[in-house]
């Protein structure tokens, strides 16, 4: 297994990731809409709170605030409100552009991120399980995620965002050839 992320290599090499071509695949075009409701709820929230923080904050008198924040304490739903735009807008699309995934004969490769990016590669020989989930959203979508689990933490992956055919088929297959790898080695 080898990690990969944007300024350090796993191995101890220098400060620049090797060249890695991006995965082949491209998660479904409907993860984009996931991850934007997503962020909308927690947003939503967000925002909500900030809003009852202000109302409060401007009509109790408190003295516990310092005197330059309570005069500007009005402006922190638009501030939650403009940060929960930018990210129910703008993340999920370049989320999309960088989530990918590829499987070949000896590895699953992934790349995730999207402000800092993470490369990871997981022989198919070290696979323990393979995990096929779907939230309430993502079967709203027809989405699924794979977990691919191996004996060490920073060697699992996960491809979120997939059509549920493709997630089933990858698991199954996925479990299929881990299982006859280690049939081998004994």
């Amino acid at each position: 297994m080898t990690t990969v992320r944007r300024g350090h290599h796993s191995d101890g090499g220098g400060p620049h990731p090797p060249r890695l071509r991006p995965p082949e695949h491209r998660v479904s075009p409907r993860a984009i809409a996931h991850w934007a409701i997503e962020s909308l709820l927690l947003w939503g929230l967000a925002f909500g709170l900030a809003l009852g923080v202000a109302a409060w904050a401007g009509d109790s008198g408190w003295d516990g605030m310092p005197g330059w924040l309570s005069g500007r304490v009005g402006w922190l739903p638009y501030l939650i409100g403009a940060a929960g735009l930018l990210m129910v807008t703008v993340a999920p699309v370049w989320r999309y552009r960088v989530h990918r995934w590829e499987v070949s004969a000896d590895v699953v490769y992934t790349r995730t991120g999207w402000f800092s990016r993470e490369w990871l590669l997981v022989p198919v020989g070290r696979i323990q399980t393979v995990d096929s989930k779907q939230g309430w959203l993502e079967r709203l979508l027809g989405l699924a995620t794979i977990e691919v689990n191996t004996a060490s933490h920073t060697g699992s992956s996960e491809v979120s965002g997939l059509p549920v055919a493709v997630a089933t088929r990858l698991a199954e297959d996925l479990a299929h050839r881990a299982h006859d790898l280690r049939d081998d080695a004994t």
